[in-house]
């Protein structure tokens, strides 16, 4: 996939596309696993990028990067993704202790957090991705005998699909709470699909249930095309982001929560790198300074 050729939204599995995301996320969170001052561990992440021939000659560690955090790419734009996982996982693990014990990653790419966190036994967690993203994770896993630590339930359905229904055939009960995650996901999809993921969601939940997801607030995301982090993604690893990104108006579906009743809020990516003392802070023509997470409760009527 290096090289600059026009990338295809709709391959199957982790060799281009949207799929070639989820091995730089690994790549990601292999580096932060090694740091000294880690700030999440995935054992597993470097495991995906040596497997798949499209990132060989990838770093999975930060001593592998000539320019070492100076590299825009593997090593500010690494950092963001390691926050990130810290951040959604202390969220997903908060909820499940409070009330949700069923949860929902969307486009759970090459997510492992069921393996590597520490749930409640009566956990489950279904994992939806395209058939062939599973399938990739599922034979990295196996060669490596990894067992999971919760009930997993992979959910092989496009988004795009009618993916309510393979859910819920796999098990997910509507009527107990849950917790759902979409990382990473919804700048990919257009305006109109991520309106009924979040009506989806917001249908499929009880009281009790939460959400965290990833928005951007950027009115033009090609005002950042020249932004380090674009620059050195689409220069050293071939994947142009913005090529990737759906092109058209995002939806406020903080606001559309709210309006449903659920409490949320929103931060920026810099408010946690505050907090933990590690991760991005704000710099010139900064392609993270749209970025934003949100986190939503639906609490009882």
């Amino acid at each position: 996939m290096a090289g600059t050729a026009p990338q295809d939204t709709d391959v199957e599995g982790v060799d281009a596309g949207v799929g070639l995301t989820a091995l730089l996320v690994a790549a990601a969170r292999a580096i932060e696993t090694h740091r000294h001052d880690s700030l999440a561990q995935d054992a597993y992440a470097e495991h995906f990028v040596r497997a798949a021939p499209a990132c060989a000659d990838w770093p999975v560690r930060i001593e592998q990067v000539p320019d070492g955090d100076g590299n825009p790419l593997w090593g500010r734009f690494a950092r963001y993704f390691g926050l990130r996982t810290r951040v959604l996982d202390d969220f997903l693990l908060r909820s499940v202790r409070t009330s949700a014990r069923q949860v929902v990653l969307l486009g759970a790419g090459l997510d492992t957090r069921a393996f590597r966190l520490d749930w409640p036994c009566d956990c489950v967690v279904f994992e939806i991705d395209r058939a062939g993203v599973l399938a990739f994770k599922h034979q990295v896993l196996t060669d490596l005998t990894a067992s999971p630590k919760v009930k997993r339930v992979p959910v092989p359905v496009d988004l795009r699909a009618d993916w309510v229904t393979a859910l819920t055939t796999a098990g997910f009960d509507p009527a107990a709470p849950s917790v759902w995650l979409a990382e990473g996901l919804l700048f990919y999809l257009p305006s109109p699909a991520e309106t009924y993921l979040i009506d989806t969601v917001d249908r499929l939940t009880t009281e009790g249930s939460a959400l965290a997801f990833e928005a951007k607030l950027e009115k033009d995301l090609q005002a950042y095309r020249d932004s380090p982090i674009y620059t050195a993604t689409r220069e050293q690893i071939g994947i142009d982001l913005l090529h990737l990104f759906d092109k058209g108006p995002r939806p406020d579906s903080a606001g559309d929560l709210t309006a449903k009743g659920w409490s949320t809020s929103m931060h920026t990516p810099f408010d946690f790198s505050r907090r933990h003392r590690r991760g991005p802070l704000p710099e010139p023509n900064d392609a993270l300074e749209g970025n934003r997470w949100v986190f939503a409760h639906k609490p009882s009527p």
